[in-house]
Parts: structure tokens; sequence; C-alpha cells
């Protein structure tokens, strides 16, 4: 297998008047053609705004790439104009958006909506790109005829189909999902969940998935990252993760996880909150939530070290283990 996407020490920064937001700082990962890689982390560790820098849509202002590469077939997006990235979004790199109910136009039928993607990238008729709608509208099990209709005529479960439907309708190399799920209930999660996993097989489509469900992350990932406050602070495939997990940030992530073998009264969850990313701590940023934190701790940045073969750790400890 190839390499299909690299990061390479990304930044990103909101800048306003008043603060400067640490959104997301030296994240780097690796993909694979046909691999799923799944970012995990609490609501404004940094996930979204990771995505949103591929694409090249970090709103500016107020946000800024400061620093970085993301290499996406041997070339630098980041260097692209606005019109060469147009070229590639949709076509080549699409994304599942959080919200159905936002991401969908509400004076446009679902049909056009998914046409105009069809028609924006491939050079076909409108009666061509209106077939290949009602296509990929039966790929996601919703009935083709139904694509003169409008989005509020949909349930919530159809309208993430649609928007999956939008985001596959010109066979992208790479899929950015950004918690597909997280709207839906649990049975309709499940099908939705099936559906993207059939569909990059069929397509073999390489996923970098935003979540911060370790459930959905064990069904359809190869490979994990863990962020917290915009770091990757555990990095391997899913055999490292979850059967070998090092941070104390991670083992935390797994604490908080009902276990049916064992009979509690209450769940263990990671005490504290995550730190402000316009006022980040001078050392670990886990530091202050963390049972096994040390005065260097506070002061000292750790770096990623590689605990075993392709299995990465943020955390001091590990540094002077692996020392």
């Amino acid at each position: 297998m190839s390499k299909i996407l690299e990061i390479k020490d990304l930044t990103i920064h909101y800048v306003t008047d008043s603060e400067v937001v640490r959104a997301v700082n030296d994240i780097s990962i690796e993909l694979e053609e046909g691999e799923s890689l799944g970012l995990v982390g609490e609501t404004g560790a940094g996930k979204t705004t990771t995505a949103l820098g591929v694409l090249g849509l970090v709103p500016n202002p107020p946000g800024k790439v400061i620093s970085g590469e993301v290499i996406y077939k041997g070339q630098d997006l980041l260097k692209l104009s606005d019109a060469e990235m147009r070229k590639i979004r949709g076509r080549e790199i699409s994304m599942i958006f959080q919200d159905p109910m936002t991401a969908l136009n509400p004076v446009l039928t679902v049909g056009d909506q998914i046409m105009e993607v069809v028609r924006l990238h491939q050079k076909v008729s409108k009666a061509e790109a209106m077939k290949r709608a009602m296509e990929m509208m039966e790929m996601v099990g919703i009935e083709g005829a139904r694509c003169g209709e409008y989005p509020h005529q949909f349930s919530g479960g159809m309208k993430q189909r649609i928007v999956i439907a939008i985001a596959l309708a010109c066979n992208p190399n790479l899929l950015i999902a950004d918690e597909p799920t997280t709207a839906l209930d649990v049975t309709i999660q499940a099908q939705v969940l099936d559906l993207i996993d059939n569909l990059k097989k069929k397509f073999n489509t390489s996923m970098l998935l935003i979540t911060h469900d370790l459930g959905v992350v064990a069904e359809v990932c190869d490979k994990v990252a863990i962020v917290y406050a915009g770091r990757i602070v555990e990095y391997g495939t899913l055999n490292h993760i979850y059967n070998n997990p090092h941070h104390p940030y991670t083992n935390g992530l797994f604490g908080s996880i009902p276990d049916f073998s064992h009979k509690a009264h209450r769940l263990n969850p990671i005490k504290g909150l995550m730190p402000d990313p316009s006022n980040l701590p001078e050392g670990c940023a886990f530091a202050e939530r963390c049972p096994h934190v040390t005065d260097a701790c506070r002061k000292k940045q750790p770096i990623a070290v590689e605990v075993e073969p392709g299995h990465f750790v943020r955390c001091l400890l590990h540094e002077k283990e692996v020392r």
C-alpha cells in the first residue's frame, strides 16, 4: 500500500483581537490507501479543525494555518490556490459533515444537491447527473424516486444518508467523516456505520473518521490517533491502542466506559476539564488531570516516543522508559 495522506506538524490557530486560540498543535498522521484512521478526543480537542485544515476550509479570519504540510498523493494541499483546491474537494477528497440538519440546503431538492457535486466535477449532462443522483440515493437505501423532495421531508437518519450520498457521488479517494452518527439514535447509527464501511470497501476509499466514541472506532478503523488539547498524545494501530494503551489520557478514556463483566455502581470519569486552548499550560496539557503527574510534567512539553514499532506516545513517563 502507498500513502494517500500525510499530515506533518500541522499547527492551526484562531487569532482574534483579544486572544489566540491554539486549536491544533503539531499534529502528524499518515494514512494508507484503503485504510481508516480514527481521530478520537473530547469536544474542543481540535479534531474538526484538523479536518478543515486538510480541505482548506479553515475560516480565515480568524483561522490561520501557522505551519505544517498536508501531503495528498505527493502534493502539499496547503500550497494550492483556491481554484486548485475546489477541483480536489468533492472529487478527490470529500467530507461528511457533523450535522445533516445544517449540511443540506433547505430550499433545494436532495436530487439537485447530489447533482450539483456530480456536474461540478464531471462533464455530464443534466439527465446523466440526475441518473447518478438517483443511483447514489438507491445505494444509501433511499428510493431514487424521492430525488425531487426537500430535506424537511426526510427523517434525521435519511438526511445523514443523503449527506453520505453527496460525499460519495464522485467516488472520492479520501473520505473525511466528522462524527457522522452523533445526531442519530443507536439503531440508525449502526446502519449508517455499516453503510459507510460497505461503501468504503466497494470503492477502496481511505477514511479519516472523527469521533469521541471508542466503540465506533473499534468497528471501522485500522489506526487510531488520540487527540488532547490540539495534540496527538497516542497513535498506533487498533490493536496497539485497545490492547496496550500507554498514555494516562487513553487509559482514562477506556476507564470511563462501562464494563459489563464487572459489577460497578459508578463510572470512573476523568476528573477535571480540558485546558482553555487560548491559555494552554507550559508543560503537558493533561498534567492537571493526570494521576501520575510530576513537577517535570508541568514544566516540560513531552515529545512523541515510539514505545513499540508504529506505536507512539507523548508522555514524560514513557520518554524515560524509552531512554
